[in-house]
Protein backbone atom coordinates (compact mmCIF):
# COMPACT_ATOMS: atom_id res chain seq x y z
CA UNK A 1 0.00 0.00 0.00
CA UNK A 2 1.50 3.34 -0.54
CA UNK A 3 1.17 5.69 1.86
CA UNK A 4 1.59 9.16 2.80
CA UNK A 5 4.97 8.47 4.59
CA UNK A 6 6.22 6.31 1.11
CA UNK A 7 4.64 9.50 -1.11
CA UNK A 8 7.05 11.94 0.98
CA UNK A 9 10.20 9.61 0.21
CA UNK A 10 9.22 9.55 -3.68
CA UNK A 11 9.31 12.72 -3.82
CA UNK A 12 13.21 12.62 -3.26
CA UNK A 13 13.66 10.12 -5.44
CA UNK A 14 14.42 10.32 -9.64
CA UNK A 15 11.30 10.08 -11.73
CA UNK A 16 10.49 7.26 -13.74
CA UNK A 17 11.13 4.25 -11.51
CA UNK A 18 9.04 1.09 -10.62
CA UNK A 19 8.25 0.84 -6.99
CA UNK A 20 8.21 -2.61 -5.61
CA UNK A 21 6.18 -3.14 -2.20
CA UNK A 22 7.68 -6.28 -0.98
CA UNK A 23 5.05 -7.09 1.56
CA UNK A 24 2.49 -7.27 -0.96
CA UNK A 25 4.95 -9.46 -2.76
CA UNK A 26 5.52 -11.40 0.34
CA UNK A 27 1.58 -11.76 0.99
CA UNK A 28 0.85 -13.11 -2.61
CA UNK A 29 3.78 -15.37 -2.40
CA UNK A 30 2.43 -17.11 1.10
CA UNK A 31 -0.60 -17.93 -0.23
CA UNK A 32 0.55 -19.33 -3.47
CA UNK A 33 2.53 -21.62 -1.14
CA UNK A 34 0.19 -22.83 0.91
CA UNK A 35 -2.43 -23.63 -2.01
CA UNK A 36 0.45 -25.64 -3.23
CA UNK A 37 1.00 -27.59 -0.06
CA UNK A 38 -2.66 -27.90 0.59
CA UNK A 39 -3.50 -29.37 -3.23
CA UNK A 40 0.29 -30.96 -3.47
CA UNK A 41 0.85 -29.09 -6.67
CA UNK A 42 4.07 -27.79 -8.59
CA UNK A 43 4.29 -23.59 -9.04
CA UNK A 44 7.15 -22.87 -11.24
CA UNK A 45 6.93 -18.93 -11.99
CA UNK A 46 6.94 -17.38 -14.93
CA UNK A 47 10.31 -15.23 -14.97
CA UNK A 48 9.20 -13.72 -18.45
CA UNK A 49 6.61 -11.49 -16.08
CA UNK A 50 9.41 -9.57 -13.54
CA UNK A 51 13.28 -10.91 -13.87
CA UNK A 52 14.20 -8.42 -11.69
CA UNK A 53 17.08 -10.11 -9.59
CA UNK A 54 15.74 -9.34 -6.35
CA UNK A 55 12.24 -10.24 -7.03
CA UNK A 56 13.58 -13.61 -8.17
CA UNK A 57 15.39 -14.34 -5.23
CA UNK A 58 12.38 -13.22 -2.65
CA UNK A 59 10.48 -15.63 -5.07
CA UNK A 60 12.57 -18.84 -4.95
CA UNK A 61 12.67 -18.70 -1.26
CA UNK A 62 9.45 -19.50 -0.90
CA UNK A 63 10.13 -23.15 -3.04
CA UNK A 64 8.55 -22.09 -6.49
CA UNK A 65 10.11 -23.79 -9.83
CA UNK A 66 10.62 -21.70 -12.17
CA UNK A 67 8.92 -21.07 -16.28
CA UNK A 68 11.38 -20.31 -18.41
CA UNK A 69 11.61 -19.66 -22.14
CA UNK A 70 14.93 -18.92 -22.71
CA UNK A 71 18.71 -20.03 -21.18
CA UNK A 72 19.22 -16.10 -19.61
CA UNK A 73 16.10 -16.68 -17.93
CA UNK A 74 17.29 -20.07 -16.77
CA UNK A 75 20.57 -18.63 -15.93
CA UNK A 76 18.83 -15.61 -13.53
CA UNK A 77 16.50 -18.14 -12.22
CA UNK A 78 19.66 -20.39 -11.11
CA UNK A 79 21.23 -17.25 -9.85
CA UNK A 80 18.32 -16.42 -7.85
CA UNK A 81 18.41 -19.38 -6.21
CA UNK A 82 15.46 -21.61 -7.77
CA UNK A 83 16.52 -24.93 -8.48
CA UNK A 84 17.60 -26.20 -12.60
CA UNK A 85 15.89 -29.54 -11.60
CA UNK A 86 12.70 -27.31 -10.95
CA UNK A 87 13.04 -24.89 -14.15
CA UNK A 88 11.19 -25.96 -17.33
CA UNK A 89 11.89 -24.68 -20.48
CA UNK A 90 8.99 -23.24 -23.07
CA UNK A 91 8.81 -21.03 -25.95
CA UNK A 92 8.03 -21.96 -29.48
CA UNK A 93 11.54 -21.16 -30.83
CA UNK A 94 14.44 -22.55 -28.31
CA UNK A 95 17.79 -22.29 -30.13
CA UNK A 96 20.52 -24.85 -30.10
CA UNK A 97 22.96 -22.73 -27.90
CA UNK A 98 19.85 -21.89 -25.33
CA UNK A 99 18.76 -26.11 -25.92
CA UNK A 100 22.71 -27.25 -25.16
CA UNK A 101 22.97 -24.69 -22.34
CA UNK A 102 19.81 -25.92 -20.58
CA UNK A 103 20.63 -29.84 -21.21
CA UNK A 104 23.96 -29.02 -19.12
CA UNK A 105 22.13 -27.13 -16.91
CA UNK A 106 20.14 -29.98 -16.10
CA UNK A 107 17.00 -28.87 -16.03
CA UNK A 108 13.85 -30.31 -15.30
CA UNK A 109 11.42 -30.31 -18.83
CA UNK A 110 11.84 -29.23 -22.15
CA UNK A 111 7.71 -27.89 -23.15
CA UNK A 112 7.65 -29.04 -26.88
CA UNK A 113 5.85 -27.68 -29.38
CA UNK A 114 6.75 -29.25 -32.60
CA UNK A 115 7.91 -32.38 -34.39
CA UNK A 116 11.11 -29.94 -35.59
CA UNK A 117 11.77 -29.24 -32.28
CA UNK A 118 11.77 -32.40 -30.89
CA UNK A 119 14.30 -33.53 -33.58
CA UNK A 120 16.39 -30.63 -32.25
CA UNK A 121 16.75 -31.45 -29.01
CA UNK A 122 17.17 -35.43 -29.35
CA UNK A 123 20.17 -34.50 -31.63
CA UNK A 124 21.47 -32.31 -29.24
CA UNK A 125 20.95 -34.51 -25.86
CA UNK A 126 22.70 -37.47 -27.87
CA UNK A 127 25.57 -35.07 -28.19
CA UNK A 128 25.94 -34.78 -24.25
CA UNK A 129 25.16 -38.26 -23.66
CA UNK A 130 21.64 -37.56 -21.83
CA UNK A 131 17.89 -38.25 -21.89
CA UNK A 132 15.87 -35.09 -22.23
CA UNK A 133 12.62 -34.83 -20.15
CA UNK A 134 9.88 -33.24 -22.55
CA UNK A 135 6.06 -32.38 -22.20
CA UNK A 136 4.20 -31.86 -25.18
CA UNK A 137 2.60 -28.14 -25.49
CA UNK A 138 -1.03 -29.07 -26.79
CA UNK A 139 -3.47 -26.52 -28.02
CA UNK A 140 -6.74 -27.26 -26.04
CA UNK A 141 -8.67 -24.69 -28.53
CA UNK A 142 -9.87 -22.65 -25.62
CA UNK A 143 -10.88 -19.75 -26.18
CA UNK A 144 -8.92 -17.36 -23.32
CA UNK A 145 -11.67 -14.00 -23.98
CA UNK A 146 -8.99 -11.86 -23.31
CA UNK A 147 -6.36 -9.99 -25.76
CA UNK A 148 -5.51 -11.33 -28.95
CA UNK A 149 -2.12 -10.70 -28.69
CA UNK A 150 -1.95 -13.05 -25.75
CA UNK A 151 -4.36 -16.16 -26.54
CA UNK A 152 -2.04 -18.41 -27.69
CA UNK A 153 -4.46 -21.81 -27.01
CA UNK A 154 -5.79 -21.50 -30.40
CA UNK A 155 -5.76 -23.73 -33.71
CA UNK A 156 -4.15 -21.11 -35.79
CA UNK A 157 -1.56 -20.33 -33.23
CA UNK A 158 2.05 -20.40 -33.05
CA UNK A 159 2.35 -22.09 -30.27
CA UNK A 160 1.78 -25.80 -29.71
CA UNK A 161 0.59 -29.11 -31.24
CA UNK A 162 -2.58 -28.73 -32.41
CA UNK A 163 -4.60 -32.34 -31.68
CA UNK A 164 -4.67 -33.70 -34.80
CA UNK A 165 -1.06 -33.88 -35.24
CA UNK A 166 -1.13 -35.94 -32.08
CA UNK A 167 -1.07 -39.55 -33.77
CA UNK A 168 1.99 -38.78 -35.96
CA UNK A 169 3.48 -37.14 -32.63
CA UNK A 170 3.45 -40.16 -30.82
CA UNK A 171 4.44 -42.07 -33.84
CA UNK A 172 7.61 -40.09 -34.23
CA UNK A 173 8.53 -39.84 -30.50
CA UNK A 174 9.67 -43.98 -31.14
CA UNK A 175 12.64 -42.34 -33.22
CA UNK A 176 14.06 -39.75 -30.80
CA UNK A 177 16.14 -41.84 -28.58
CA UNK A 178 17.25 -39.24 -26.18
CA UNK A 179 13.60 -38.22 -25.51
CA UNK A 180 11.49 -38.95 -22.77
CA UNK A 181 7.77 -37.75 -22.64
CA UNK A 182 6.39 -37.76 -19.14
CA UNK A 183 3.83 -35.15 -19.64
CA UNK A 184 1.25 -32.41 -21.42
CA UNK A 185 1.72 -28.76 -21.41
CA UNK A 186 -0.80 -25.85 -22.06
CA UNK A 187 -0.63 -22.20 -22.12
CA UNK A 188 -4.45 -20.82 -23.35
CA UNK A 189 -3.63 -17.15 -22.74
CA UNK A 190 -2.42 -14.28 -20.03
CA UNK A 191 -4.89 -12.01 -17.85
CA UNK A 192 -7.82 -14.74 -17.94
CA UNK A 193 -10.24 -13.03 -15.89
CA UNK A 194 -12.91 -15.83 -16.29
CA UNK A 195 -12.88 -19.15 -14.04
CA UNK A 196 -15.08 -20.37 -16.20
CA UNK A 197 -11.77 -20.38 -19.18
CA UNK A 198 -10.20 -22.92 -16.60
CA UNK A 199 -13.05 -25.03 -16.57
CA UNK A 200 -13.21 -25.43 -19.65
CA UNK A 201 -9.46 -26.35 -20.11
CA UNK A 202 -10.03 -29.04 -17.47
CA UNK A 203 -12.54 -30.95 -19.43
CA UNK A 204 -10.25 -30.76 -22.47
CA UNK A 205 -7.02 -32.05 -20.29
CA UNK A 206 -9.72 -34.51 -19.43
CA UNK A 207 -10.25 -35.67 -22.62
CA UNK A 208 -6.56 -35.81 -23.78
CA UNK A 209 -6.02 -38.41 -20.53
CA UNK A 210 -8.23 -40.60 -22.22
CA UNK A 211 -6.65 -40.20 -25.34
CA UNK A 212 -3.01 -41.02 -23.89
CA UNK A 213 -4.43 -43.83 -21.85
CA UNK A 214 -6.05 -45.35 -24.82
CA UNK A 215 -2.15 -45.63 -26.86
CA UNK A 216 -0.76 -47.14 -22.96
CA UNK A 217 1.11 -43.59 -22.79
CA UNK A 218 1.52 -42.75 -18.91
CA UNK A 219 2.08 -39.17 -18.29
CA UNK A 220 3.97 -38.17 -15.24
CA UNK A 221 2.65 -34.58 -14.98
CA UNK A 222 0.12 -32.10 -16.35
CA UNK A 223 1.06 -28.83 -16.33
CA UNK A 224 -1.52 -26.48 -16.81
CA UNK A 225 0.54 -23.60 -17.44
CA UNK A 226 -0.43 -19.76 -16.34
CA UNK A 227 -2.74 -17.19 -17.32
CA UNK A 228 -4.68 -16.38 -14.10
CA UNK A 229 -5.07 -12.63 -14.62
CA UNK A 230 -5.16 -9.95 -11.73
CA UNK A 231 -7.90 -6.95 -11.09
CA UNK A 232 -6.02 -3.49 -12.89
CA UNK A 233 -8.87 -1.84 -11.83
CA UNK A 234 -8.62 -2.25 -8.23
CA UNK A 235 -4.85 -3.01 -7.49
CA UNK A 236 -5.05 -3.68 -2.94
CA UNK A 237 -6.87 -6.65 -4.75
CA UNK A 238 -5.71 -10.35 -4.64
CA UNK A 239 -5.99 -12.95 -7.54
CA UNK A 240 -8.45 -15.49 -6.51
CA UNK A 241 -5.80 -18.38 -5.53
CA UNK A 242 -8.25 -20.33 -3.84
CA UNK A 243 -11.01 -20.36 -6.23
CA UNK A 244 -8.66 -21.45 -8.88
CA UNK A 245 -6.66 -24.20 -7.00
CA UNK A 246 -10.02 -25.34 -5.66
CA UNK A 247 -11.36 -25.51 -9.95
CA UNK A 248 -8.22 -27.05 -10.57
CA UNK A 249 -8.64 -30.07 -8.14
CA UNK A 250 -12.33 -30.10 -8.64
CA UNK A 251 -12.56 -30.48 -12.43
CA UNK A 252 -9.34 -32.22 -13.68
CA UNK A 253 -8.72 -36.27 -13.03
CA UNK A 254 -5.34 -36.79 -12.08
CA UNK A 255 -4.53 -40.66 -12.61
CA UNK A 256 -2.76 -42.07 -9.85
CA UNK A 257 0.94 -41.02 -9.60
CA UNK A 258 0.31 -38.17 -11.37
CA UNK A 259 1.35 -34.11 -10.90
CA UNK A 260 -0.48 -31.49 -11.37
CA UNK A 261 2.28 -28.47 -12.36
CA UNK A 262 1.04 -24.50 -13.09
CA UNK A 263 2.90 -22.09 -13.86
CA UNK A 264 1.95 -18.55 -12.40
CA UNK A 265 3.45 -14.63 -13.17
CA UNK A 266 1.59 -11.92 -13.61
CA UNK A 267 -0.61 -13.03 -10.34
CA UNK A 268 2.63 -13.43 -8.54
CA UNK A 269 3.93 -9.99 -9.12
CA UNK A 270 1.59 -8.21 -10.73
CA UNK A 271 -0.14 -6.35 -7.90
CA UNK A 272 2.88 -5.54 -6.14
CA UNK A 273 4.59 -2.87 -8.28
CA UNK A 274 3.78 0.90 -9.81
CA UNK A 275 5.25 2.78 -12.01
CA UNK A 276 6.05 6.11 -10.57
CA UNK A 277 6.60 9.13 -12.64
CA UNK A 278 6.13 13.01 -12.57
CA UNK A 279 4.19 15.29 -14.26
CA UNK A 280 6.41 17.69 -16.52
CA UNK A 281 3.47 19.28 -18.26
CA UNK A 282 -0.03 20.63 -18.46
CA UNK A 283 -1.24 21.08 -22.02
CA UNK A 284 -4.60 22.16 -23.29
CA UNK A 285 -5.94 20.16 -26.32
CA UNK A 286 -9.27 21.21 -28.18
CA UNK A 287 -11.50 18.93 -26.61
CA UNK A 288 -9.14 17.32 -23.76
CA UNK A 289 -6.34 18.46 -20.92
CA UNK A 290 -2.59 16.51 -21.63
CA UNK A 291 -0.96 15.38 -18.59
CA UNK A 292 2.63 14.92 -19.85
CA UNK A 293 4.57 12.62 -17.69
CA UNK A 294 8.14 11.48 -17.59
CA UNK A 295 7.02 8.01 -18.09
CA UNK A 296 6.64 6.72 -21.51
CA UNK A 297 6.03 3.79 -23.03
CA UNK A 298 9.54 2.43 -23.00
CA UNK A 299 9.15 2.47 -19.35
CA UNK A 300 5.46 0.46 -19.55
CA UNK A 301 4.31 -0.69 -22.78
CA UNK A 302 1.39 -2.45 -22.07
CA UNK A 303 -1.16 0.46 -22.67
CA UNK A 304 0.22 1.09 -26.25
CA UNK A 305 1.20 -2.65 -27.34
CA UNK A 306 -2.04 -3.86 -25.67
CA UNK A 307 -4.34 -1.09 -25.42
CA UNK A 308 -4.35 -2.14 -21.34
CA UNK A 309 -6.18 -0.63 -18.80
CA UNK A 310 -3.82 0.54 -15.67
CA UNK A 311 -5.46 2.44 -12.41
CA UNK A 312 -3.74 5.84 -12.63
CA UNK A 313 -3.25 8.23 -9.21
CA UNK A 314 -2.20 11.53 -8.61
CA UNK A 315 -0.50 11.46 -5.28
CA UNK A 316 -0.13 14.81 -4.32
CA UNK A 317 -3.17 16.51 -5.38
CA UNK A 318 -6.53 16.62 -3.73
CA UNK A 319 -8.26 19.16 -5.60
CA UNK A 320 -11.41 19.56 -8.18
CA UNK A 321 -11.85 16.69 -10.65
CA UNK A 322 -10.67 17.08 -14.43
CA UNK A 323 -10.42 14.67 -17.44
CA UNK A 324 -7.04 14.20 -18.56
CA UNK A 325 -5.58 12.23 -21.40
CA UNK A 326 -2.12 10.81 -19.53
CA UNK A 327 0.88 10.64 -22.48
CA UNK A 328 4.22 10.19 -21.99
CA UNK A 329 7.28 11.62 -23.89
CA UNK A 330 8.21 9.35 -26.11
CA UNK A 331 7.69 10.45 -29.79
CA UNK A 332 4.71 8.31 -31.13
CA UNK A 333 0.68 9.36 -30.85
CA UNK A 334 0.52 5.70 -29.17
CA UNK A 335 2.44 6.55 -26.15
CA UNK A 336 -0.80 7.32 -23.84
CA UNK A 337 -1.10 5.33 -21.02
CA UNK A 338 -4.80 6.53 -20.38
CA UNK A 339 -7.66 8.51 -22.35
CA UNK A 340 -10.40 11.12 -20.87
CA UNK A 341 -9.60 9.94 -16.86
CA UNK A 342 -10.93 11.69 -13.93
CA UNK A 343 -7.86 12.75 -11.88
CA UNK A 344 -7.74 15.90 -9.27
CA UNK A 345 -6.48 18.86 -10.77
CA UNK A 346 -3.12 17.96 -11.81
CA UNK A 347 0.08 20.42 -12.10
CA UNK A 348 3.63 20.12 -13.25
CA UNK A 349 5.71 18.26 -10.61
CA UNK A 350 2.72 16.15 -9.45
CA UNK A 351 3.57 12.30 -9.00
CA UNK A 352 1.70 9.88 -10.40
CA UNK A 353 1.24 6.06 -9.78
CA UNK A 354 0.32 3.86 -12.32
CA UNK A 355 -0.45 0.62 -11.02
CA UNK A 356 -0.32 -2.96 -11.19
CA UNK A 357 2.66 -3.08 -13.32
CA UNK A 358 4.49 -5.13 -11.52
CA UNK A 359 4.23 -7.60 -14.09
CA UNK A 360 5.36 -6.94 -17.89
CA UNK A 361 6.49 -3.86 -16.95
CA UNK A 362 9.75 -3.46 -16.21
CA UNK A 363 10.75 -6.72 -17.58
CA UNK A 364 9.67 -5.35 -21.11
CA UNK A 365 11.31 -1.52 -20.62
CA UNK A 366 13.50 -0.50 -23.80
CA UNK A 367 15.75 2.31 -24.81
CA UNK A 368 13.56 3.88 -27.80
CA UNK A 369 14.70 7.40 -28.10
CA UNK A 370 18.01 6.89 -26.31
CA UNK A 371 16.24 6.90 -23.04
CA UNK A 372 17.38 5.62 -19.96
CA UNK A 373 15.91 2.36 -18.20
CA UNK A 374 13.71 2.83 -15.41
CA UNK A 375 15.35 2.39 -11.88
CA UNK A 376 13.68 -0.48 -9.15
CA UNK A 377 13.03 1.14 -5.91
CA UNK A 378 12.02 -1.39 -3.42
CA UNK A 379 9.42 -0.72 0.14
CA UNK A 380 12.49 -1.57 2.55
CA UNK A 381 14.66 0.77 1.09
CA UNK A 382 13.01 4.07 1.35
Amino acid sequence: MITNNTIDKFKRIETPFYYYDLDVLKSTLDVVKKESDNSGYKAHYAVKANSNPRILKIISSYGLGADCVSFNEISAAIEAGFNPSEIVFAGVGKTDKDINAALSAGIFCFNCESIPEMEVIDELAAKQSKIARIALRINPYVEAHTHKYITTGIEESKFGINTWELDNVIKRLSDFKNLKLIGIHFHIGSQITRMSVFKSLCARINELQVWFASHNIVLEIINVGGGLGIDYENPEKDPDFHEYFSLLHEFIDLLPGQKLHIEPGRSITGQCGSLISKVLFIKNGSNTLFAIIDAGMTDLIRPALYQAHHKIENLTSTGNIFRYDVVGPVCESSDTFAKYIELPETARGDIIAIRSAGAYGEVMASRYNLRDLPKAVFSDEI
